[in-house]
């Protein structure tokens, strides 16, 4: 392609972007309003603790998400670590209320092993924290994050509390949790951090029963609990037990100072394989396992007023799936609850994903009963948290209740968000659970993304044109070769999102890569993205294919280096960009993505392939903006870069902030280009900021009691409103937030 005969004269544009200003002073941060886009649960939750000291407390924590409190009266989750700037804080290993004052709650925190961890105390439940770092590392999202409660107070003096720590053995505080100390007479000092992907399961719980405390241990050996008589001073082995590969899990003692014990093989919420559940009374330790099933056991919980009657959980039982085993007669015998259960998830209705009814659960791992109320009972699943106010009527053969109990809780990985200027206010990509078009940003959708439901939804696209086209790509449902699953990983819409058909899949167009390349779609879960005009979809395949006939067929684009990734116009139906992060040259097709030739490009900085995203969850760099031709912004990690003539001349606009993810808002009022929002760092502070001066200066949005861990995933400015923007965070759903005047 001649660059003097480019579509519109592409080469004759004006070089605007060269007259803006740049380093223009920082502005003052602005006043923000910030509220959830409500799912409702949607992430897995590793356990869930009601209060001893107080009827309608409880608190449940997050693998990924940080803490919350059920807070009886407002009939809702309240998020305890909305303030948190430490990513790995996120992570909540174990939490524990105070036996005997209900305004104190502790919570151990740390992601991973290689992050850091501490021990956060609060005297007012959660509303605010002290922060005390720790030695000993955590796995709060690694394998094994089921375990537990690993942190324990005692009841006979609430000073002390014990740690049952993955890698450094058991640990104990006499000060509140200000100083620890490992227990020298504890014969399982730790085995140290593991090899690099491996997981130790470690000490997994502690429990204080009457007269004795127990802890549990992960780790393959041939004891897996062990007991003290003396307040933690000696400690022995339980002999007796379940095959010494098994893990033992969670525990729960029963009024008389009965314990129970669950036990898996492996250490969840994956592959586990088997499991049993042991009764221990007194030196009695014999196995009471329900029928045996494919997978394991890790919930437990005892009932308050009646000794003898207690729930277990399942965990892995795919075939037929996981239940809740309850017994009235200390494990002689067993009812399944799953057959008789019914669920209404009318206040979440993407649990029915798809089908005619919503799944019983499963990685079931969070298990508890009220101790105020035995009919009151809670189990959480990879999706969500359900309650019963009925579970006596299973002993009586009658069906048990349960409704999602997520009120508040936004526990999910976002992985990309698109706000269109007309349809629904917001399009989501989520880890997990597909996605959803957002009619209401105040209820649950009822607009999953299904036909087809992909596990994760990776990217979204909508024609700048004719915003009711739009497309996404996503990671196939694990259940693919299952009847309704097949596999399909890409998708369209021409209903603004609502509904969906599945794409044709383009097959190889020269020599395939390996000998089982039959299926293009499958590489990286390839980026799709949309003419303008919604007539020509573009599929970034290792080599990239264009359809104009929703997908029936493909045909290779010409031009395009392996692994490109094109963007379009947001204007003009035959304009495609793209750039070579490798060689740095600029290449534009004016035919609708069927040819690409190269284009003089000046202004963009040397060595560009860093910036290349090489992880399919990643935003592309490269922005298109709406409404406008040849109007394009370039997020590199040497700064911010933008061009008004097609790439021919970029411009680095510097307004003092090092971006990371940038998109597009509403205008301000009185101005005709969009307002700028970005996930950014201006010095140490990193945040989500707004320019309203094309970049030149920036305003942060968020507070210090909105942080959310600082884990951005995405950002999407309102078209329609604004100073709106959504942020997409890894682990507390969508936060958007508005000027609070």
């Amino acid at each position: 392609m001649n660059p003097s005969l480019t579509r519109r004269g592409l080469a004759a544009l004006p070089l605007a972007a060269a007259m803006i200003p740049q380093g223009a002073a920082a502005q003052a941060p602005a006043a923000y309003r910030w509220r959830d886009v409500k799912v409702g649960g949607g992430g897995f939750i590793p356990g869930i603790v009601f209060s001893p000291a107080e009827k309608g407390l409880a608190y449940l924590r997050s693998d990924m998400g940080g803490a919350y409190r059920w807070d009886a009266g407002a009939g809702r989750w309240l998020p305890l670590q909305d303030g948190e700037p430490v990513s790995s804080y996120y992570g909540v290993e174990s939490i524990a209320p105070d036996p005997r004052d209900p305004e104190v709650v502790y919570a151990a925190v740390g992601m991973h092993r290689r992050g850091g961890a501490a021990i956060l105390r609060s005297t007012d439940r959660g509303a605010t924290w002290k922060t005390i770092p720790v030695p000993f590392a955590m796995g709060g999202n690694e394998d094994g994050r089921g375990l537990g409660e690993r942190l324990a107070i005692d009841p006979a003096d609430t000073r002390v509390l014990y740690f049952a720590s993955r890698h450094d053995g058991l640990q104990r505080s006499a000060d509140r949790g200000e100083t620890w100390k490992k227990v020298a007479g504890f014969p399982l000092p730790g085995r140290g951090a593991p090899a690099e992907g491996q997981t130790n399961g470690g000490l997994s719980f502690v429990v204080f029963g009457k007269e004795a405390i127990f802890v549990g241990v992960a780790d393959a050996g041939p004891h897996h609990l062990y007991r003290s008589g003396d307040g933690g001073g000696t400690w022995k082995p339980v002999a007796g037990g379940p095959d010494p590969r098994f893990s033992a899990a969670k525990a729960a003692v029963d009024g008389r100072g009965v314990l129970y014990v669950t036990y898996t093989l492996g250490i969840g919420p994956n592959g586990v394989t088997d499991g049993a559940v042991w009764r221990l009374a007194g030196e009695d330790f014999r196995d009471i396992t329900p029928p045996r099933p494919s997978g394991g056991f890790m919930g437990v919980a005892v009932d308050p007023v009646r000794p003898g009657t207690v729930l277990v959980s399942t965990l892995n039982c795919w075939r037929p799936g996981d239940t809740l085993w309850r017994t009235t007669d200390d494990g002689k015998t067993w009812t399944s609850l799953r057959e008789t259960a019914r669920h209404d998830v009318s206040a979440t209705p993407f649990l029915y994903w798809g089908n005619p009814k919503p799944d019983f659960g499963w990685w079931m791992a969070a298990l508890a009963i009220d101790p105020f109320d035995a009919d009151h009972a809670v189990y959480a699943t990879g999706a969500t948290v359900y309650a019963t106010g009925n579970l006596s009527d299973a002993d009586h053969g009658r069906p048990t209740d349960w409704t999602p109990w997520t009120e508040g809780i936004e526990q999910t990985a976002v992985i990309t968000l698109v706000s269109l200027p007309d349809g629904p206010s917001l399009l989501t990509g989520f880890g997990d659970i597909s996605g959803f078009a957002h009619e209401d940003l105040t209820v649950s959708p009822k607009l999953q993304f299904t036909t087809p439901v992909f596990a994760n939804t990776n990217q979204i696209d909508y024609a700048g044109m004719k915003p009711n086209i739009v497309v996404r790509s996503g990671t196939p449902h694990e259940g693919v070769g299952s009847e309704g699953h097949d596999g399909a990983t890409l998708a369209w819409s021409e209903d603004f999102g609502r509904h969906w058909t599945s794409l044709g899949r383009p097959r190889p167009a020269g020599p395939a890569l390996s000998p089982d390349d039959r299926r293009m779609d499958l590489y990286r879960d390839a980026p799709i993205l949309v003419s303008a005009d919604g007539a020509t979809f573009v599929l970034c395949t290792p080599q990239v294919m264009y359809s104009d006939d929703r997908g029936r067929g493909w045909k290779p684009s010409q031009g395009l280096p392996a692994g490109a990734r094109p963007v379009a116009d947001r204007r003009d139906p035959l304009l495609f960009y793209a750039l070579d992060f490798q060689t740095g040259s600029w290449r534009v097709s004016i035919d609708g993505a069927r040819t690409f030739s190269p284009v003089p490009s000046r202004g963009l900085p040397p060595g560009l392939a860093a910036d290349r995203p090489t992880w399919r969850e990643k935003a592309f760099p490269l922005k298109a903006t709406p409404g406008r031709e040849g109007d394009l912004w370039y997020v590199s990690a040497e700064g911010l870069y933008h061009t008004v003539d097609g790439g021919q001349a970029f411009e680095r606009v510097d307004g003092g902030l090092e971006i990371e993810l940038m998109d597009f808002g509403k205008a301000p009022s009185g101005a005709g280009y969009p307002a700028l929002f970005a996930i950014g760092r201006r010095g140490e502070t990193r945040g989500v900021f707004r320019s309203d001066d094309r970049g030149r200066s920036w305003r942060q949005v968020n507070d210090d009691a909105h942080q959310w861990g600082r884990r951005f995933r995405a950002i999407a400015g309102d078209p329609r409103v604004f100073g709106r923007v959504y942020v997409a965070t890894d682990g507390r759903g969508v936060v958007y937030g508005e000027p609070a005047a």
